[in-house]
């Protein structure tokens, strides 16, 4: 019997047999990077489902946030029917899920149910066909998400029925570091860095973060697809521990106008095919000069250069938005620095070891289609052999002359729509999918009347 938080089918079997797993969560992300699927009963699994996978209603690549078919995509809708798709286990991703009582987990990769062929609008696809485009070029990505988020003392249905007024963070003061706080809120993160290791993502450390009742909790560096899958069972195995503690987590990018953001810093380095030899390394010795490989410039240039052309792939959602203020911690110019916070891009590590930091992300960001616009730019950038703008030395939010992070989700898509390189990198059937996607986001956004509205004009106007 293993011991290791990951499965081959013949531990998965052995541990049903000894009564120590009795359910395998058969899941896939949807769009906003949520995990949809089935609780299929062990012996099952082992009996049919391992073979033949799962099925599940097409619709689920059509949905808005509260799971409402959206008219519109040619993927799927009411006139097709809205059928199956086929969702085929990916075994390398089987894992235990030791935050639930004697469970397994496996992600599932999105075919057609017809030809078998891959979903093409399907993240982890997106993500995948990107992988394959480094690795035609000689490469492959290591990649690291550094996730941020609100820990409050209310149960997730107490914040419902409060509509998410007065809530009550962990904290009344920034925690930083702060470790007396942080002890505080060992009742949420210890459990998730002990249950995330034995579910086969492994911790390297958790902080108190800029805001009160804000933490961080960082997991290991690794190959970047399976970053994303990594990323996505961090945010449901802490949603789920917080839920069985009567208490609520929020990833949403900007929780309060007063209160700093949530982001995801993403960590990004390319390597060889096989994954053993960097192709970024570098050199930082002190305050000296910065020496670089070619790859290293070329990808950090195209990544800058093409980072407003998947913007909405990086921030999704209309809150995304409301991060980017001057000295908040997230970006408002898109420059680049060695160790500089207040950049875009900030360049960190030595040798090997170097790598490329965006801070441009939020916590809101769907990790398969953010890593994916990710290579997409850096790699058109090595295609092109693009050279980065010289390295910004003091506050980029001092910086008048620097090009901005859009400001609003109609920006983003306006952008999106107009780019050649997003068509290029995801086709057609992609870019369209998800621009109908995003504009469901903003138009939803649009028609409605936010308290903010009602405090400022019910009775002044």
């Amino acid at each position: 019997m293993s011991d290791s938080p990951h499965l081959s089918l013949a531990s998965l079997k052995n541990l049903i047999d000894a009564g120590e797993i009795d359910t395998v969560l058969t899941v896939f992300p949807d769009h906003y990077g949520r995990l949809m699927g089935k609780r299929i009963c062990a012996q099952f699994f082992l009996e049919t489902i391992q073979a033949h996978g799962i099925h599940a209603c097409d619709y689920l690549l059509t949905t808005d946030i509260d799971m409402n078919p959206v008219p519109g995509f040619s993927f799927a809708n009411w006139e097709r029917g809205y059928g199956d798709f086929h969702g085929v286990p990916d075994y390398r991703t089987l894992r235990r899920a030791a935050w639930l009582p004697k469970s397994a987990l496996v992600i599932c990769d999105l075919e057609n149910e017809a030809d078998h062929k891959a979903i093409a609008v399907s993240p982890r696809a997106i993500l995948k066909n990107q992988v394959a485009a480094a690795s035609e070029l000689g490469f492959s990505a290591k990649a690291a998400s550094e996730l941020e988020y609100f820990l409050f003392k209310n149960s997730f249905e107490e914040a419902r029925d409060k509509n998410y007024h007065n809530l009550k963070t962990f904290s009344a003061y920034i925690e930083d570091y702060h470790m007396l706080q942080g002890t505080r809120e060992e009742v949420i993160n210890a459990p998730a860095r002990r249950l995330l290791n034995q579910s086969g993502v492994p911790v390297e450390f958790s902080k108190g973060e800029w805001g009160p009742g804000q933490h961080e909790l960082n997991i290991r560096y690794c190959e970047v697809l399976e970053m994303a899958d990594r990323h996505t069972l961090f945010k449901q195995c802490l949603k789920e521990i917080a839920d069985q503690h009567g208490h609520s987590v929020s990833f949403m990018a900007k929780f309060a106008e007063e209160l700093a953001g949530s982001s995801c810093h993403m960590h990004v380095s390319l390597w060889n095919r096989a994954g053993t030899e960097a192709r970024f390394p570098g050199d930082r010795s002190g305050l000296g000069p910065f020496s670089c490989s070619d790859t290293f410039r070329w990808f950090l240039a195209g990544w800058m250069k093409y980072a407003p052309d998947f913007m909405p792939f990086f921030a999704p959602t209309v809150n995304s938005y409301k991060r980017y203020q001057a000295g908040s911690w997230a970006p408002t110019g898109l420059a680049w620095s060695y160790d500089n916070r207040t950049a875009g891009f900030r360049v960190v590590g030595n040798g090997p070891s170097l790598r490329i930091e965006s801070r441009i992300c939020g916590a809101d960001v769907n990790p398969y289609l953010g890593y994916a616009a990710v290579l997409a730019a850096g790699l058109a950038g090595i295609r092109q052999k693009l050279e980065p703008p010289a390295m910004f030395q003091g506050d980029v939010y001092a910086a008048a002359d620097l090009p901005q992070v859009p400001t609003t989700l109609a920006d983003a898509l306006e952008r999106l729509r107009k780019s050649t390189v997003a068509r290029q990198a995801f086709g057609d059937t992609v870019i369209d999918h998800y621009l109908h996607f995003y504009q469901t986001e903003w138009d939803a956004y649009q028609r409605s009347v936010s308290d903010w509205e009602r405090r400022r004009y019910f009775e002044q106007i």
